[in-house]
């Protein structure tokens, strides 16, 4: 297969855009990155957010800043998803959790979605209740009458496995190595008409190639190696962070071309400029793996 060069930014603005999801079949799916930058507080890309949309169904991976103004942006309900899945909780991954919650009440969530993720999901939710707990007290008995108990979602603490079948989607966590965290997990999708993989924050793994190996897309974190940390702060042994926490571009060409995906789409580095992030990631990854490969940004479909 031919390596897509999508170098130029007008190329990478939406290398596969599909139709709209308004107007889709029942069971047809569609990828929509929402969010794809990272702790960096970069105004074109929001925090890690991906949305699988399955007919008129919202599956929503990771809930980083922004979220919910991306969904806005990719006409997709603010009103809550059908469910949310929850890589791990580094704060970039879950800064946009009370938006998720409180905005989609605030516009109309009467009724609790499914919330997915490591142990210790249960008591950040619970956390954020008490920390809004005035908001919710003056918008359910002040003048703006919001349903009582309607910014409540229902939390699933999972562990490695099948976590979500319902209606033809199925949702697989399995783990991921992503340094000191003890709970990290990548999703495996599998819709009627689609399998997908997300990988979250990950280092190179045997279990990730497996779940990956043959899906129609992978969606993978990526960093350039580095002698200084993006931040440009000197304390922070940088190279040895990416090896325990991360996955290179050259160990993204390996892993996918053991995988060997349909489509490979990387994500989550905030290096440099995006023109020159995708040229050197592009590279790397087409030593090893000669599939298709495009940078994510912001609202791609695929």
């Amino acid at each position: 297969m031919k390596l897509v060069a999508a170098v130029s930014a007008t190329a990478l603005v939406c290398p596969l855009l599909v139709g709209s999801v308004a107007s889709q079949s029942p069971d047809s799916t569609t990828l929509v990155l929402l969010g794809t930058g990272t702790p960096a507080p970069t105004p074109e890309r929001m925090g890690p957010a991906a949305a699988v949309v399955v007919g008129k169904r919202v599956f929503l991976f990771d809930a980083g800043i922004g979220v919910e103004r991306r969904l806005a942006g990719a006409h997709l309900p603010v009103t809550g998803v059908t469910a949310a899945f929850i890589t791990h909780l580094h704060s970039d991954h879950v800064l946009g959790l009370p938006d998720l919650i409180f905005s989609s009440w605030v516009y109309g969530r009467s009724k609790p979605f499914g919330l997915y993720g490591p142990p210790g999901l249960r008591d950040m939710v619970d956390h954020l209740y008490a920390a809004f707990s005035e908001d919710i007290r003056i918008r359910t008995t002040g003048l703006e009458h919001q349903s009582p108990g309607g910014y409540r979602v229902m939390v699933h603490e999972i562990h490695p496995g099948v976590v979500y079948d319902s209606g033809g989607v199925r949702v697989r966590a399995f783990q991921v190595h992503h340094g000191a965290w003890r709970y990290a997990y990548g999703y495996r999708i599998d819709t009627p008409d689609r399998s997908i993989v997300i990988s979250g924050d990950t280092r190179p793994s045997e279990e990730l190639i497996r779940q990956a190996t043959g899906v129609d897309i992978l969606v993978h974190e990526v960093q350039l190696p580095a002698a200084v940390s993006p931040s440009g702060r000197t304390d922070v042994d940088w190279p040895r962070y990416v090896s325990e926490y991360h996955t290179t571009a050259a160990q993204l060409g390996e892993l996918a071309s053991r995988a060997n995906p349909h489509l490979l789409v990387f994500t989550h580095n905030g290096r440099g400029s995006i023109a020159a992030v995708a040229d050197s990631i592009i590279t790397a990854v087409g030593r090893s793996f000669h599939g298709r490969v495009v940078m994510g940004r912001d609202l791609d479909r695929f």
